[in-house]
């Protein structure tokens, strides 16, 4: 059975870094993003390309090769929480947050009993053949599974002091696009509004215990919200990084 450093770190106030990864399907991105120094990414379940299989294939593959994969369910569904964690994910990240109750139920979706519903489906093989006890496989998962939310809306920021006081968050992961959109400055991430709101929602975070995060686009923003206190922070995506590499190498010798 794996640990979970990533939420160890957060509760410890260490930055830690991430990426999405959801259009590439070769296990081997999260073995280059664990080389790499990157401590986690999302599995986008989401907007991401992957069906169930190539999820279970990328999160087995960078569970052993040291990178957290935290998978982004496509709704705050029961059967998409709990399949995600089951096929490997060491964390769910819930999109589109607005309503406190439907979170409640959803962070009791990833704990068994008595801390929560998830139903038990696990197989030797996704617990490495540890000899443990069902018990024991209980309180491990209970302890390490990681919870994150995305405020996306406007909604959801004027309602975070009730998101956020949801037992068993871990991190929240600002959603810059849709959050900007929703702002009326859209795309415009260095948008005063934008500035503003985020770091609000830092400060809350920081208020109710729980590590603060956003999704950023470009080394710039990923190093100006660093300094600025986000921990759970984003950089970028596999798909991303090889076309802004490429572009440096063939632009260096044209």
């Amino acid at each position: 059975m794996h640990p979970n450093p990533v939420k160890k770190a957060l509760k410890e106030g260490k930055v830690q870094l991430g990426a999405a990864y959801g259009l590439l399907r070769s296990p081997d991105i999260g073995r280059i993003l664990a080389a790499a120094g990157f401590h986690w990414a999302f599995i986008d379940a989401e907007h991401g390309s992957y069906g169930l299989e190539t999820v279970a294939d990328v999160c087995r593959a960078s569970v052993l090769a040291g990178l957290m994969p935290i998978v982004r369910v496509a709704d705050l569904q029961y059967d998409l929480v709990a399949r995600a964690l089951d096929n490997g994910g060491m964390g769910v990240l819930f999109p589109r947050v607005e309503s406190p109750e439907l979170l409640e139920k959803a962070v009791s979706w990833t704990r068994y009993p008595p801390l929560g519903v998830r139903g038990f489906g696990l197989t030797p093989l996704q617990v490495d053949y540890a000899k443990a006890t069902i018990a024991d496989i209980i309180a491990h998962m209970n302890e390490h599974i990681m919870v994150a939310l995305q405020i996306e809306t406007r909604r959801a920021f004027e309602m975070r002091d009730e998101l956020l006081s949801i037992r068993g968050i871990d991190a929240v992961m600002v959603g810059p696009v849709d959050f900007s959109i929703s702002l009326g400055v859209p795309g415009d991430f260095m948008h005063e509004k934008m500035v503003t709101a985020m770091e609000a929602i830092r400060d809350s975070c920081v208020k109710h215990g729980i590590a603060p995060g956003t999704q950023t686009r470009n080394l710039q923003l990923a190093k100006f919200w660093r300094e600025r206190g986000m921990r759970f922070l984003g950089c970028s995506s596999e798909a991303g990084m090889l076309f802004e590499r490429a572009s440096e190498i063939t632009s260096a010798l044209a």
